[in-house]
């Protein structure tokens, strides 16, 4: 894998991989998340706890997570990130579902938490998961960049960088709730649900690990922003700048827009 890496650098606090296709990313990331979750102390009562993002950019990762037997998925805790208001489990747009069966079907976890989007008082349910959320600390979260730069579904309007909720209830921009639509959850916009309930930015930055991969052309601009422009709310990814241990994993056209350096330098 490393035979195909086209670029390595760093942005402030990110360590950027570039690579020829969105396969090629995303079977890297989840060999960096391999070696996270994989670990050497063998402590038998340690559990693992990750947030996984759910969509499509998210596929081949989660794919080739699942295909790693170094992994002990016996151990491991699994959240996911948000939810659309009102909509069922049994939606094949729900995240719930997508994380069912793309993964926690396949490897059978020692836990997955649920976020439900459809139960009747929201506020206790974002308190609900907030709570098993922040009982211990996330070890890995799996994190994509949106099209308008949002990291689950904290859009640019709804981000907030010191936001004391861990879960909150959100509107949704057109930006984003058009990227469902073309994604091909939704058949048009009017369709979709204005609403989510989603795990605040301050949060899904606090996990040890953040493995970000952002392939496709779709996610140039956001990519760009991300690691080139401030590192404010008009780009909620931006954030991944921060953090201390963060992994960034392109493909040559979600990279098309940036500034690339010369060579390809070893990484870590």
């Amino acid at each position: 894998m490393r035979d195909s890496l086209s670029h390595a650098f760093r942005v402030d606090n990110v360590q950027v991989e570039i690579y020829p296709s969105k396969l090629a990313a995303s079977l890297a990331a989840a060999a960096k998340a391999a070696t996270i979750l994989t670990p050497k102390d063998h402590v038998p009562d340690r559990r693992l706890r990750i947030v996984v993002g759910t969509g499509n950019s998210q596929e081949d990762l989660v794919k080739a997570l699942a295909q790693k037997s170094s992994i002990d998925w016996s151990r491991v805790e699994v959240f996911h990130m948000d939810e659309y208001v009102g909509m069922s489990a049994t939606h094949p747009a729900s995240f719930r579902r997508w994380l069912r069966t793309r993964l926690a079907d396949r490897v059978r976890p020692y836990k997955v938490h649920y976020l439900n989007g459809d139960v009747p008082n929201l506020e206790e349910e974002c308190c609900r998961y907030g709570d098993l959320l922040r009982s211990e600390p996330i070890d890995v979260c799996f994190l994509g960049f949106g099209e308008n730069g949002h990291i689950a579904f904290n859009d640019p309007h709804s981000a907030d960088f010191n936001d004391p909720l861990v879960v909150k209830r959100v509107t949704l921009d057109e930006k984003c709730r058009l990227q469902q639509v073309g994604e091909g959850h939704f058949p048009n916009l009017e369709t979709v649900p204005q609403e989510a309930l989603t795990v605040t930015c301050p949060f899904l930055t606090s996990a040890r690990c953040l493995i970000c991969c952002v392939p496709e052309r779709r996610k140039a601009e956001a990519a760009r922003d991300a690691l080139e422009g401030p590192i404010d709310h008009s780009c909620p990814a931006s954030l991944v700048r921060k953090h201390p241990q963060a992994f960034v994993f392109l493909d040559n056209e979600s990279a098309s827009l940036l500034p690339i350096p010369p060579g390809k330098p070893d990484t870590p």
